[in-house]
Order: C-alpha cells, then structure tokens, then sequence
C-alpha cells in the first residue's frame, strides 16, 4: 500500500515521493514533469466503456491560458478489471444499508481503485480518512480550499496529512471569479442576498473540477445533519448533480459510508481510534465551513444552526449536495417532506390566517401572546419543540396565551411581510396593551430563556395609542 505525496509551494507541486511505501523495493514514481505511472486495467463502469488509461489528476479540466497549478494523483492503485451496470447501485445500496462504514468503505476502494477520492472537509468527517486507513487499500483524499477557512481548519488539516502520512489534494476557486465576486459586490455580499452564489464560485465550481478526474468520490453526509434534506440519502448512489471522468448524466457514483451512522456514535469512533479532530470542535462548533458563515451552537440546538444562521433552515446546504433536495422540493428549493405537525401540547393555541390577522389587528390585548412562526419540516423547529411544549405547559393559566402559526408554503410571503419572519423558528411576543409584536432576538430557545423574555415585554406598553391614553373598543378576537 503506497501514497504518492505531493508538496504544494507558491510555484506549483515541487516535489513527490511514496509516503506510506509499506516494501522498499515497490516501485517508484518519479518527479512530476516526467510521471511514468503503473499499468493498470481501468475499471468499466457504468458511466464508460472498457479502456486502459492514466491515473488522471483531479484539477482535470482543459488548460486555461492564464497560469494554473497542476494536481497529481496522490494514490496510484492496481485494480481488477470489473463489470458494474448502471442499475446495480440501487441494488448494491440495498445490500449495503445494514454493513458497517468500514464494509462500506472498503467495497468502495475495492471498486473503483485510484478513480475514487474522499472528500474532506476538515471536520468529524475526518472518520472517513480513518476508516480508509483501517482497510489497508489505498486512497485519495481532497479538501476544498475557500481561502476562507478558519486557521484551525488549516492546522486540521496539516495535523491530519502528518498523523496518516498522506498529500491532501486541495483545489481552490478561480481568482477572476472570486476577484468579480468581490469586486462587485463586497467581502460578505452574502449576508444580504443568501450565500449561494458565493459557495457557487467558491465550493461549488471548483468540486465540479475535482471531480472531472474522478469516476466516484465519497462523502461524510449523515442523514441526521438535516432532516429536510439528508433523511434519505443511500449508502451509494449515482450521482444526481455532479458528472464524473468520462462526462454526462450517471458518470459518477456518490458514496456515503456514515449515512445511517448517528453523528454521536462518529464521535466515539473517533475517541476510540484517538483520531486528530479539529479544535473548534470544543469550542461548540459542530458543523464546519468557512469562518464568516459558520459560529458555535448551544446545547439542544441542531448542528446545522451553525452554519448560514441568518437564512431559512432550508437554504442551509451550500450546493455540494444540492441532489438530496426530495423530488417534491419546489423552484426554491424548499424541501417539504411528509412530516408529523409539531407543538402539539394541548395548551399550545394553533392559529390560523385569519386567527393571526387578527391578533396583530388587536391594539389593545387584554392578556400578552407568545406565538411561534414554524415549519414542522424544519430541524430548528423541531430542536425547540419540547421546550415549547414545556412553556405552554407552564404557562396554562398564568394568562399568557401559547400558539403557533404554520407560516411555510403559501403563508410564507405573508409571515415576511407581515410577521417579520426572516427564518424557522421567529418567536413574536404580542405584549398585552401593545400595538405591534416584538420579536424574540435570541438562538437560545430553552423554557428559561424564553420565560425571561416574556417577562421583560409582556406588560411593555409601546403603542401610540396606549401613551396618548386613548381607549380603544376591544373587537371580538376569533381563531
């Protein structure tokens, strides 16, 4: 078993050497510029036809004429020939649902050789790496490099290449994308207009590169990372979005090792194995990318609030997975999968459209409502669901009204303009005496912190009408 590593300096790959080489006499590979490399017999997929052919860099698109920096194969793998047929993933999925990681893992280096790489992005998905290593194959790993990281990502990653003796082969965006990017619209455009576009150049296009080298990669998505749009993903499928070596629609195979695997139980593997992790990790950072989109989460919040917090939780994948997305999605992209309605205490007061117009009509309340604007799909909704339940439980009889207003799909734009939702969950508090909401400010969606809240700006009299000592008629108030 061998690694063939590449060292990156600002004038390119300077030089390579097997880091991993387990028999001195194996044979050698020499110094980029003159790459002789091993025969080997290509593996027929479903997505070519059989051939013999060179191990191909991931940077493998066609030379541009402005100077770019080459990759090389940082594995290079003899692999039996084989005969897969297209329809055989789903089948080959069914079969792999109940194995092991390392099952999974090992079937996937055992297919596809030196045309697979795992893609690493410096998070727990560093288990992926791990399970590699334990089956003895041979593999590649490749990092997205944003130029946005956070600097213990960078040191993650140099203390991973140290730890298992391997080259990470990173690909960074186009400098003329990122330059327009910037130029044009400033450093955190994406604040103001979601973070897609900047993903697209900065994540999206360069893995599409990557993977142009490629006939299969793996990934470290778990189907417990977001509800609405990883809950059905397979241990191996061919990819949805992506294309692969030879090009077009079913060129590339997704494999996804720790897809039934609970994100608690890839903690203790990596405990176990005493594996590097990254130190944001024990700052509260679950979920991991760039430094100005991703920030710790609090106890009882989903992993997934890190990331992207200022945008609806159905907006939180950066593109890469994009394919998860259920048929059903809309042009959004938001996911609506068939789930159970949420907040179901019998104190909490479900509101319907015109239930709520008319409380936010009412501008002299004669009792506070505490109201919580939800998709029941939504993991963040549901993080907070006992400790809504809980509140309203708490609060029965204390003359403080509990409720929710479903405000996804066709209520939405009207939850926009008129609720001020930004993002599932918005918790609006309608103070007794009061003539508009107030919006909870807060992440933290415990029964505490939401208790306090409601006893600083229940009785909060900020009406024009209520400091003109107007008396206003009390209107019926109906469901």
């Amino acid at each position: 078993k061998m690694a063939m590593a590449a060292t990156v300096s600002s004038s390119g790959i300077t030089s390579s050497a097997f880091s991993r080489s387990v028999i001195s006499s194996e044979p050698k590979v020499s110094q980029i510029g003159s790459l002789k490399l091993l025969d080997r017999v290509s593996l027929t997929t479903p997505m070519s036809l059989k051939k013999r052919s060179s191990v191909k860099p991931l940077n493998a698109e066609p030379k541009r004429n402005d100077s770019m920096v080459p990759l090389a194969a940082t594995m290079v793998a003899q692999v039996a020939e084989e005969v897969v047929e297209a329809e055989d993933f789903a089948e080959l999925a069914k079969k792999l649902e109940n194995a092991s990681p390392l099952e999974i893992m090992d079937k996937a280096l055992e297919m596809f050789g030196n045309d697979i790489a795992i893609a690493f992005s410096g998070a727990e998905d560093v288990a992926l790496i791990e399970y590699a290593h334990l089956t003895g194959r041979p593999y590649r790993v490749f990092s997205l490099d944003t130029g946005r990281l956070n600097p213990e990502t960078y040191r993650f990653f140099d203390a991973v290449e140290k730890h298992y003796g391997i080259r990470i082969e990173y690909m960074f965006p186009d400098s003329v994308e990122v330059q327009g990017l910037v130029r044009s619209k400033g450093l955190f455009s994406f604040y103001e207009d979601g973070h897609q576009e900047c993903c697209r150049v900065r994540k999206v296009r360069p893995l599409r590169r990557a993977l142009k080298g490629l006939r299969a990669w793996i990934t470290g998505q778990r189907k417990d990372q977001s509800p609405g749009t990883r809950s059905e993903i397979p241990v191996v499928q061919v990819d949805p979005v992506f294309g692969g070596l030879d090009g077009g629609a079913g060129s590339l195979v997704k494999w996804n090792p720790v897809a039934n695997v609970e994100g608690s139980d890839v903690w203790s593997f990596l405990r176990t194995m005493d594996v590097p992790v990254n130190t944001l990790h024990a700052a509260g950072y679950v979920s991991i990318g760039c430094e100005p989109c991703t920030r710790a989460v609090l106890p009882g919040q989903h992993e997934r609030e890190g990331r992207w917090w200022w945008e609806d939780a159905k907006a939180k994948e950066c593109g890469l997975h994009k394919g998860n997305i259920k048929e059903n999605a809309n042009v959004n992209g938001e996911s609506k999968p068939v789930v159970e309605d949420i907040f179901k205490s019998e104190n909490v007061v479900a509101l319907s459209r015109q239930g709520i117009e008319n409380l936010v009509k009412l501008e002299n309340r004669k009792e506070p409502w505490i109201v919580v604007l939800y998709a029941p799909w939504c993991p963040f909704c549901q993080a907070m669901e006992a400790s809504y339940d809980e509140l309203a439980d708490k609060l029965a009889g204390s003359g403080v009204k509990v409720a929710k207003f479903r405000a996804d799909g066709e209520q939405k734009e009207f939850a926009k303009q008129e609720l001020q939702l930004g993002s599932f969950p918005t918790i609006l508090v309608f103070p007794k005496n009061s003539s508009r909401p107030i919006k909870y400010p807060s992440e933290k969606r415990d029964v505490d912190s939401l208790t306090s809240f409601l006893n600083l700006v229940r009785n909060h009299k900020i009406s024009r009408q209520f400091h003109e000592k107007k008396e206003i008629k009390q209107e019926p108030f109906h469901l």
